[in-house]
C-alpha cells in the first residue's frame, strides 16, 4: 500500500488547545509575524478542558481572596510572597488582554472579563486572628494597598448579603474584600486568542488530532507522529520546537518525549463537582467570590467558595468544588491514565509522595464518600440559609498535580505549575494547576525567554514585548506611581473597576 502520511515542516508545534498554548502562540507571533505554528488538540474545540469556565475557578486568580497563597507559619507569621507573586503575574496578563483588545486582535472585554470583589471569608476566634494577620501583610503592599478588613457585621451584610443571611451572631465572623477583583472566563477568552490565532498567515490549527509519539532527532528537531482521529489520517511533523499545554494531558506526552529533563515526574489526578444554584432569584442576591479556609489535607483546587460567575451570557452562582478521585487525567481521558503513567524512574517518587499526603488521600476518600446531605450542609457554612431543591450537582475539571523527585524526600507532590524545558530549549512541558490560567502570560514569557533566550535578548524583540507588556522587567509592587499608571489604563481597555 502507498504511504499517504501527510508530511510538514514548521517553526513550532504547539500541542493542546488551550489557554497557555493561544497565548504562547499570540506572543510568538507578535514577536515575530513571519513565524511558522501548527497546533494540535485532541477535542473538536479550543478550551475544551482546564480552560473552560466550568472546569476552572474563572476568579481571575489574583491572590486578592485565596487564603492558600498566604500561609501562616508555625511561629504564626503570615509569608505574603507567593501572593505578591501571584498578583504581579496576573497584573502581567492584564496588560497583555488590554493589548489585544486595543489592537483588536480579540473580542470585546465584556465578554471575557468583568469586575466584582473578591472576599476572604472565615470564622471563629483562629481564623478571624489568622485573617487580620494576613490582611496587616498584605495591605501595606502597593498591589494590595486597597484591601478593606472588617469584622462588623452590617459591613459584612452590605458585602454578601447571602453568606450572612441566617447566621448564628454569636460566633465571631470577619471578612477581607478588594473591591478590584474580577471574573475571567478563560474559555471564551481562549477561543477568541485562536480565532484570531487561526487567521494569520502561516498557522495551521488542527482539531481531533491526537498525538502519538515524539521523537527528537540527531540535529535537534523534533518528529511528531498524529493521528487524525475523524478520518484516521497520520501525519508526521518535523519542528525546531515544542510547546506540550496539553493540561493533564501533559505528563504522558513528556513520558513519550523521553528527554532526561523528563525523568522522575509524576502525576496525582484529582477530580472536581460544583455545587451548581438553579434557583435565578438566589444567584441573584449574590454578587462577589468568597473565599473560605480549606480543610486539612485539601489539595488547592478544592479551598472552597461561593462563586458569582458569568458563564456563556448567563449569571451563574457555584459552590464547591468538591474533590474527589479518578485515574483519569483529564476530564475527557481514559481511565487507564495514572496506570499508564507509571514508569521506572517516577515510581519511587510517587510511592514517597503518597507516603508523606495520607492526610490528603483521606481527605480524598472522605469527599468521594460524601452524600448529597454532606454537600449541602458543607454549603450552609457558606450560605446557612440554602435549601437542596435550589442547587444541582455539576462535573468540575480535572487536574494532575504534580510529583517531582527529590534528593532528600525521595518525591514531592507540587500543587502549582511547573515548566520543564529541555537543556537545548527545543522543548518546553507545562504542567501542574492552580494559578495556571490567570498567570499564563507571565508563564509563557518564561518560556520565550528560556527557549528563544538570544531573539528575546534583541532590541527588536524587547521592544515589541515593551508594547505588549509596559511594566516588563519592572515590578509594580515596588513601583506604586507605574503601578497606579498600568491598573487604570488596563482597566479603562478592560471596562472593569480601577
Amino acid at each position: 500500500m502507498p504511504d499517504t502520511t501527510i508530511r510538514s515542516n514548521t517553526e513550532v508545534v504547539l500541542i493542546g488547545a488551550g489557554i497557555m498554548s493561544a497565548t504562547l502562540g499570540l506572543i510568538l507571533k507578535e514577536l515575530q509575524p513571519d513565524i511558522k505554528i501548527e497546533i494540535f488538540e485532541r477535542l473538536d474545540r479550543a478550551a475544551a478542558e482546564s480552560s473552560d469556565a466550568w472546569n476552572n475557578a474563572g476568579t481571575g486568580h489574583s491572590a486578592f481572596c485565596e487564603l492558600n497563597y498566604t500561609p501562616e507559619s508555625e511561629d504564626g507569621t503570615i509569608d505574603p510572597k507567593k501572593a505578591i507573586s501571584i498578583a504581579e503575574s496576573f497584573e502581567v496578563s492584564r496588560q497583555f488582554w488590554s493589548y489585544l483588545v486595543e489592537q483588536k486582535k480579540i473580542s470585546s472585554p465584556e465578554e471575557f472579563i468583568k469586575s466584582i470583589p473578591h472576599l476572604s471569608f472565615v470564622w471563629g476566634d483562629k481564623n478571624v486572628e489568622y485573617l487580620k494577620k494576613r490582611f496587616e501583610a498584605l495591605q501595606k503592599n502597593q498591589l494590595f494597598k486597597d484591601m478593606v478588613f472588617s469584622t462588623d457585621l452590617a459591613q459584612l451584610k452590605e458585602w454578601m448579603p447571602l453568606v450572612m443571611e441566617g447566621r448564628d451572631e454569636s460566633i465571631k465572623v470577619a471578612a477581607t474584600s478588594m473591591a478590584i477583583g474580577t471574573d475571567v472566563n478563560f474559555g471564551e477568552l481562549t477561543r477568541s486568542m485562536f480565532n484570531h490565532l487561526s487567521e494569520l498567515e502561516g498557522v495551521s490549527l488542527h482539531f481531533n488530532h491526537e498525538v502519538q509519539t515524539l521523537k527528537q532527532r540527531k540535529d535537534k528537531t523534533w518528529r511528531i507522529k498524529i493521528t487524525d482521529l475523524a478520518t484516521g489520517q497520520k501525519r508526521k511533523v518535523y519542528t525546531k520546537f515544542v510547546f506540550i499545554g496539553a493540561g493533564g494531558g501533559s505528563l504522558p506526552l513528556l513520558e513519550k518525549a523521553d528527554v532526561p529533563e523528563g525523568k522522575g515526574f509524576g502525576g496525582f489526578p484529582v477530580s472536581g463537582q460544583w455545587l451548581k444554584c438553579i434557583n435565578p432569584d438566589v444567584i441573584a442576591q449574590h454578587q462577589s467570590k468568597v473565599y473560605g479556609k480549606a480543610s486539612v489535607g485539601a489539595p488547592p483546587m478544592s479551598v472552597p467558595h461561593i462563586d458569582s460567575r458569568m458563564i456563556n451570557g448567563e449569571k451563574q452562582l457555584l459552590f464547591g468544588p468538591f474533590a474527589g478521585f479518578s485515574t483519569r487525567f483529564l476530564k475527557n481521558g481514559s481511565y487507564s491514565d495514572l496506570p499508564l503513567s507509571i514508569k521506572i524512574d517516577n515510581i519511587f517518587p510517587m510511592l514517597s509522595a503518597g507516603i508523606k499526603n495520607i492526610p490528603l488521600t483521606k481527605y480524598l476518600i472522605q469527599q468521594v464518600r460524601q452524600s448529597p446531605k454532606d454537600r449541602i450542609d458543607a454549603l450552609r457554612e457558606y450560605v446557612p440559609s440554602a435549601t437542596s431543591k435550589d442547587w444541582v450537582i455539576e462535573r468540575a475539571g480535572q487536574r494532575v498535580q504534580v510529583i517531582k523527585k527529590d534528593k532528600k524526600e525521595g518525591g514531592i507532590l507540587e500543587f502549582g505549575t511547573e515548566v520543564i524545558t529541555t537543556a537545548d530549549g527545543s522543548l518546553s512541558v507545562l504542567l501542574g494547576a492552580s494559578p495556571g490560567a490567570s498567570t499564563a502570560v507571565s508563564i509563557m514569557i518564561d518560556v520565550v525567554g528560556r527557549c528563544f533566550k538570544e531573539e528575546l535578548a534583541s532590541p527588536e524583540w524587547q521592544e515589541k514585548i515593551k508594547k505588549m507588556i509596559p511594566s516588563h522587567g519592572q515590578d509594580l509592587n515596588d513601583n506604586p506611581a507605574l503601578s497606579d499608571e498600568i491598573r487604570k489604563n488596563t482597566a479603562t481597555v478592560l471596562k472593569l473597576n480601577n
